[in-house]
């Protein structure tokens, strides 16, 4: 072999002597640096998920609290409607957590039909909103930690008397499934307001 062969391979190969591994501190180190990172990253997604989480809760809140004010709404604008004139359709019992009403819907003269005589109610026990349609209370919303009823006449004025109602307030509270530690308000609840007027078009009594 001659010497610019042995030049060739000595040049291709490096000089050995110069050449060093890593040093046991340097891969502490380089550990220690991923750990970081890893515990960055974890931290990071855990956050999110939480984020997620509790802003799932919130619109799951809302929108149940949305679906209950609704129904309440549509239900009790259609109260006292009596095409066959009857003495018994409208408002007949009414409180601050409890409101019964009876509709004629199909117009046969009786009041005995599907969802013709309803009453919401609220449970605070339970924290529900019922609904019964004459089979048994059916839960209508859940989590509610409060449903008040206010009832104002013709002139505006507020009253206990069913025949007098023309008009009504619906104010609910609800809160979420779970608590939140990161929230310091309400024992970690997060709450939704929601509150409507309603006027029943078949009130003339």
């Amino acid at each position: 072999m001659g010497n610019a062969t042995k030049d060739m391979l000595k040049e291709f190969h490096g000089d050995r002597k110069g050449i060093r591994g890593f040093t046991l501190i340097e891969l502490l180190v380089s550990l220690v640096i991923g750990l970081v990172v890893l515990y960055g990253l974890y931290d990071l997604f855990t956050f999110q998920q939480k984020t997620y989480s509790v802003q799932e809760r919130v619109v799951e809140m809302q929108q149940s609290a949305r679906a209950a004010m609704d129904m309440m709404e549509t239900e009790l604008c259609m109260a006292g409607y009596n095409p066959a004139n009857l003495s018994s359709t409208g408002i007949t019992s009414a409180s601050a957590n409890s409101i019964t009403f009876k509709q004629d819907l199909d117009g046969n003269g009786n009041v005995t039909g599907t969802n013709e005589n309803i009453t919401y109610s609220y449970d605070s026990g339970s924290m529900r909103i019922t609904r019964n349609a004459g089979s048994g209370a059916v839960s209508l919303a859940e989590n509610v930690e409060a449903l008040n009823f206010s009832y104002y006449d013709a002139n505006g004025a507020t009253t206990a008397t069913p025949a007098n109602i023309k008009k009504i307030k619906i104010a609910m509270r609800s809160r979420t499934s779970r608590q939140d530690p990161a929230y310091g308000t309400n024992n970690g609840y997060r709450t939704f307001m929601l509150s409507c007027f309603v006027i029943p078009r078949n009130l003339d009594y």
